[in-house]
């Protein structure tokens, strides 16, 4: 009776702490909100918007014959899933020109004299130039060309021509993948790690930068001191700027010695741009730092940036392999923006002129985070 008294007493004082825990957790909208978000964030990434099997790729195309055949070349390419024609040119050069700055993922080029040698049973070379700076985004795409090439000419070589058709294709297709010619996936990886173990860095110990303050009860010392907003936001990013620093310094120098990554780029792009990118990933931090109660938000919120900051940009999966909402979500992430950067002069020699348009997107998104920043922080401590 005694024992059984006693196991009733545990019970009660155990449901008690069940009953005291939950009503708490609901409390908390921050944690409730992470534990049904979270499970739907996932299921929206990994169900609709990864995709390792990219289709609809844009692609160019420089025409220089005007024969039948090459027109059929063309409406073949722009009939299969794996392509989007998006530009037909006529200048040499152009091609390699939009595949550098990353308009296209391919360009097709058909050649003079095409449909002659076709006509001759000479088998014309089709040249298809890839961006292999990611190569899970061209390898299956690349299988396809030449079945499409040779579906599309059988339609063409009959009649006194069918011969031409038959046993091996009539048309030799060459791949050149740029970039990365051996298709190498550290090449690609490891300037992306970079964006994402800086971004994981400055945004998620800065966020717990004012909340710190708070809960250790040291934010009305620092109320105290005439420091203003501006000032402390600035004293509060410039230690974790070091550690980016010095995190920046020994992935480049794995970079080059372990991993054997081309850098094409400038030494000195590659740092401003690196640089660019901390101070945006710290005035986000600070920003979310004074948007959150607690450290736990705190991490909370800074865990919701850094899901879609990992799958969404363009590191783990192929960027165009995503639907267009997806990407519209990836376009406002700064990782995705730095990403492009870092890969762009590393891999394929951007210069100051090619990288203009994504360091004025990270320099409008400092501005913009900078700001709310400022403000918030003033809203805090009044």
């Amino acid at each position: 009776m005694i024992a059984g008294s006693s196991w009733q007493a545990t019970s009660q004082r155990i449901l008690a702490m069940i009953f005291k825990e939950i009503r708490q957790m609901t409390r908390d909208r921050g944690t409730v909100g992470m534990m049904l978000a979270m499970p739907l964030i996932q299921l929206m990434i990994f169900g609709f918007a990864i995709n390792n099997d990219p289709r609809a790729l844009p692609m160019a195309v420089e025409v220089n014959d005007v024969s039948p055949f090459a027109r059929s070349v063309v409406a073949a390419l722009r009939n299969t899933s794996y392509f989007r024609v998006t530009r037909v040119i006529d200048a040499p050069g152009e091609g390699e020109r939009l595949l550098a700055r990353g308009e296209v993922q391919f360009v097709v080029t058909v050649p003079v004299d095409f449909g002659r040698d076709l006509v001759r049973g000479a088998r014309p070379q089709l040249l298809v130039t890839a961006d292999a700076t990611d190569p899970a985004a061209t390898g299956n795409a690349l299988s396809s060309v030449e079945q499409a090439v040779a579906g599309a000419l059988s339609h063409d070589l009959i009649g006194p021509l069918a011969l031409r058709a038959q046993g091996a294709s009539p048309v030799e297709v060459v791949v050149h993948r740029s970039y990365n010619p051996e298709g190498i996936t550290s090449h690609n990886t490891v300037p992306g790690l970079l964006a994402v173990v800086l971004s994981m860095t400055m945004v998620m110990l800065t966020a717990l930068s004012v909340t710190r303050e708070v809960e250790q009860g040291t934010m009305e010392n620092l109320l105290a001191t005439p420091l203003r907003p501006f000032e402390v936001m600035v004293g509060k990013i410039v230690p974790y700027l070091f550690i980016g620093v010095v995190q920046m310094g020994v992935i480049l120098l794995a970079a080059q010695f372990v991993f054997r990554v081309p850098f094409m780029g400038s030494i000195a792009l590659t740092l401003f741009a690196t640089l660019l990118f901390m101070v945006t990933s710290l005035a986000l931090g600070f920003t979310l730092s004074t948007l959150a109660r607690s450290q736990l938000q705190a991490m909370q919120m800074s865990f919701f940036y850094m899901l879609p900051s990992i799958l969404l940009s363009g590191f783990a999966f192929p960027f165009r392999g995503m639907p267009l909402w997806a990407q519209w979500v990836a376009e406002v992430l700064p990782t995705t923006h730095f990403i492009r950067l870092v890969r762009g002069i590393m891999l394929k020699g951007w210069t100051l002129a090619d990288a203009a348009l994504e360091l004025g997107v990270l320099a409008a998104m400092l501005l913009v985070l900078g700001t709310i920043a400022v403000r918030r922080y003033q809203d805090t401590v009044a």
